[in-house]
Order: structure tokens, then sequence, then C-alpha cells
């Protein structure tokens, strides 16, 4: 499962694309605490960073160029899991988000 994450910094946003096992439950939603797709892959455990940028709408153009992110799509960080639950109680859809849309196609990360 891949996700997005804007990380406010001191200098300029981060912007990070996630990778991770699909280990989660109804009871079992906190992303974070999911397990790298790839352990093999260090980076895979912060995530693989995108790029950067000087203020939050450049920061989603970043992650929309590179992650086939969707502007219309963005949660708060505390609302992720809300989104994942649903996808979870939905049966897990494939190609489509729990609401029925298509999952973007996703470009390679740089």
């Amino acid at each position: 499962m891949r996700y997005v994450e804007v990380r406010a910094t001191k200098g300029p946003f981060e912007v990070y694309l996630h990778a991770v096992e699909d280990a989660g439950s109804e009871s079992f939603l906190d992303l974070g605490e999911f397990p790298p797709f790839d352990p093999d892959d260090e980076a895979g455990e912060f995530g693989r960073l995108l790029g950067m940028a000087g203020d939050p709408l450049a920061a989603v153009d970043v992650a929309e160029q590179h992650a086939g992110a969707e502007r219309d799509r963005w949660v708060n960080e505390g609302v992720v899991q809300d989104e994942y639950g649903d996808f979870v109680r939905a049966g897990r859809p494939v190609g489509v988000s729990a609401d029925g849309r298509r999952w973007p196609n996703v470009p390679d990360a740089v």
C-alpha cells in the first residue's frame, strides 16, 4: 500500500512516498506502524523523499508529479486512519478506493 506525506520542516516542505505492507484491520488502522513493504530498503522505513518545495501548494504539485497524488484526495494526518478504515470495511476493493474511485496511475518515484 502506498501513500504520500508532506512534512513541514524549518526549511522547505518535504514530500515522502511510503510503501508499507497492508497489515491493518478494523482494530489496527495506524499506517505509521505498518511494516515497510520492502524490509531490505532502509529508506522505506521512513519514506522515500520525492522532493522539496517552498510552500504547501508546491509540495502538493511535487506529490502529483512524482507519485500520482490527486489534489482533491488529500486528508490531514489524523484522518488517514479513517480513510484506511473505510477501505478495510469495504473489503479492500482492487483497483478502486472505498468510495468507488479508480486509483490513479502511479509514476515511478525519483
